[in-house]
């Protein structure tokens, strides 16, 4: 029988990992961009995940970033930490030490460039599991970073098999997949989005919410989607939506978290900064952003980029 985890539910937010000039984790930004989530009504924080660049990330960093997020969130928020990687042991030893730091959950990636097999992916979201028995776990299907796919009968088979294997995060945009895994998933078992423009319609076809990377910026108004959405609400969720849409859409422009890094250096939320290969955006795109932020409301006109 599935765990349940009632908490799991509505916007989570995958943070950003703000750095400073020299490339070294901006401790001071990462602490008021978690009190931002948290005065947004976000109740759910998923740091060193894709957006937050864990993969060019030291363990040492990966740590601090976890720790940091565990202690500002304790009482106020939920943290599920990624530690997915392409290596089980890995996997299993960033799980481990981030149940150490006290985080309520993990959330693990499909093993990129390796491209296992179906009862490879198995194998392997099973053993990680059985690593932290007791701790939620969360899998996250994204087939556009990983080159493979976890399909409705693999995901359903972990949901039914394994006790802490509580959710999955769905990225792959197979509308049809997703169906079969909210039709015919255990009792407690989850499904997130994992796609901000999916959202809604997720949740119309009984999805429980999302871990959102326009969260990031828009915290405020993504917890109230999510909300109105779960409480069905469909013309006001609908509405705002579609305000946000074209912000969800411009967080993909490039290759995240580009983009999202871009617009909160013009909200004067951190310092665009990202770890190579990874590099700013194109001024089209920095331009599309500023176009985007302000029709939603979140930049004036007159605003500027920090220095």
């Amino acid at each position: 029988m599935t765990l349940q985890l009632d908490w799991l539910r509505g916007c989570a937010t995958a943070l950003v990992t703000p750095f400073t000039n020299d490339g070294s984790v901006d401790e001071k930004r990462l602490r008021d961009l978690i009190e931002y989530q948290i005065a947004g009504g976000v109740r759910v924080l998923v740091p060193c995940g894709t957006t937050g660049e864990s993969v060019t990330m030291s363990d040492e960093e990966n740590r601090l970033v976890i720790s940091t997020v565990v202690e500002l969130a304790r009482g106020r928020a939920r943290v599920i930490a990624g530690t997915g990687s392409n290596s089980t042991a890995v996997t299993i030893a960033r799980s481990q030490a981030a149940r150490s730091l006290g985080v309520d959950g993990v959330l693990t990636v499909a093993p990129y460039y390796n491209k296992p097999t179906q009862e490879g992916l198995y194998a392997h979201f099973r053993a990680i599991a059985e690593s932290v028995n007791g701790l939620p776990v969360v899998i996250y299907n994204v087939p556009g970073r990983t080159s493979s796919n976890i399909s409705a009968e693999t995901t359903l088979r972990l949901a039914r098999d394994v006790e802490n294997i509580v959710a999955i995060k769905e990225a792959s945009g197979n509308l049809s997949q997703i169906m079969e895994i909210l039709r015919s998933r255990p009792e407690g078992f989850r499904v997130i989005s994992g796609d901000d423009a999916l959202t809604l319609a997720m949740i119309a076809l009984g999805a429980e919410g999302l871990i959102s990377v326009a969260s990031n910026e828009a915290p405020e108004m993504m917890s109230r989607l999510n909300d109105l959405a779960l409480a069905g609400n469909w013309d006001e969720a609908r509405a705002l939506h579609y305000r946000l849409l074209p912000l969800m859409e411009a967080n993909f422009i490039e290759s995240s978290p580009g983009p999202v890094k871009a617009a909160m250096a013009l909200m004067g939320l951190l310092e665009e900064n990202l770890r190579l290969p990874l590099v700013p955006v194109q001024e089209k795109t920095r331009a599309r952003l500023r176009e985007v932020l302000i029709e939603a409301g979140l930049l004036k006109e007159t605003s500027h980029a920090i220095a």
